[in-house]
């Protein structure tokens, strides 16, 4: 036995709720004859007779009764499910932030596996300050953002993609430049760099709580926002700095990096982060930033 169509249900009701054929006909916008045979059809098709005619008046059975709220609630469940479908729209772009924390040249493999793997979207990358991604965020102005941690995330889900130790940058004509590993103790007689704590208030905080266990309190120099003109002023002696070990992939004339003791204390956490209602493709951005974003040698 075939299926009970919609089209049929949809003429059942509007007689059920009528109670008279030629009402249930112009509201139906046919003549009586093709509603009677449809009736007769599904009266066929379930094997019961729904309505009782008489030359009177019309009147459903026990059977059409028990049929109404029935075939109601199937009607308005596929109108509901033709009123979500037609607001829901596979997205076709993918906003993505990297933050500006660590080299913005590190993120070049992953923007381009994302867009490989993504051909049919528009990927859209801006690159900001971990606080400012995370407000964009929150504005609906980026789908996703890798961000540096800590940074204050509010209640936005946070997947951590592994860490970026703390290296010194020094110039190449420093005395300390000769040795291989250095830690807080050797380089605080000297001016060194540090960021502006309105950039990235949660991770300025975080790194002096470390500076004031090991005593370091050196003569700190105002970091420039432009990385290039930080690694030029190291170059020309003016001070060190405090870099992720992904600045090393900055190959500048006059900069020496080296290994910092207390670098995995002072670590920059990566992480994801990505509106309460997920992009489709965020498992696949994860999968993707944890393989290509990984720690440097």
């Amino acid at each position: 036995m075939s299926k009970i169509s919609t089209h049929l249900l949809h003429m059942f009701v509007v007689t059920a709720q009528t109670l008279n054929f030629r009402l249930a006909a112009e509201q139906l916008h046919i003549t009586q004859p093709p509603l009677s045979r449809a009736i007769q059809n599904l009266e066929l098709r379930l094997g019961v007779k729904l309505f009782l005619r008489d030359t009177q008046s019309v009147q459903l059975t026990s059977a059409g009764k028990l049929l109404l709220p029935r075939a109601l609630a199937i009607l308005a469940m596929l109108d509901e499910t033709e009123e979500v479908m037609a607001r829901f729209t596979e997205p076709s772009q993918l906003r993505l932030g990297l933050t500006t924390s660590v080299e913005t040249g590190s993120f070049s493999l992953l923007t381009e596996a994302v867009e490989a793997a993504l051909p049919g979207m528009s990927v859209e990358i801006s690159f900001d300050t971990s606080p400012k991604l995370v407000a964009g965020i929150k504005a609906g102005r980026l789908d996703a953002a890798v961000i540096a941690m800590p940074t204050r995330t509010f209640d936005f889900p946070v997947r951590p993609l592994g860490q970026q130790a703390m290296m010194v940058a020094l110039s190449s004509k420093h005395a300390l430049a000769q040795r291989r590993q250095l830690s807080l103790a050797d380089i605080a007689k000297y001016p060194v760099y540090c960021f502006d704590r309105a950039r990235q208030p949660a991770f300025f905080d975080y790194c002096h709580e470390v500076f004031r266990q090991h005593h370091f309190a050196p003569c700190f120099l105002l970091e420039p926002n432009d990385h290039h003109v930080l690694l030029s002023d190291i170059a020309a002696g003016k001070g060190i700095a405090l870099l992720p070990s992904s600045f090393k992939a900055l190959r500048l004339n006059g900069v020496s990096y080296r290994k910092l003791k207390e670098g995995d204390e002072l670590a920059l956490r990566l992480a994801l982060i990505t509106g309460i209602s997920a992009h489709p493709e965020t498992n696949l951005l994860f999968d993707m930033a944890k393989e290509y974003l990984h720690s440097p040698a």
